[in-house]
């Protein structure tokens, strides 16, 4: 799984994601690649629940 295919997962919009958040994308993205989906979530999960309320992907 990419990082671009696990944020499509948990309902994130990743072009808003980057543009307005650059550094915390390019750093989560970097851990990312070192771990373990589920680990990443585990580590994370109160942030990816703010982003995805900031970063929701909109459906139309």
């Amino acid at each position: 799984m990419t990082f671009e295919e696990y944020l499509i997962s948990k309902k994130i919009d990743i072009t808003a994601f980057r543009q307005h958040e650059a550094e915390r994308f390019n750093e989560w993205e970097r851990l990312f690649a070192q771990l373990h989906p589920e680990s990443f979530t585990a580590q994370k999960k109160f942030l990816i629940n703010d982003t995805r309320r900031k970063y929701r992907i909109k459906l139309d």
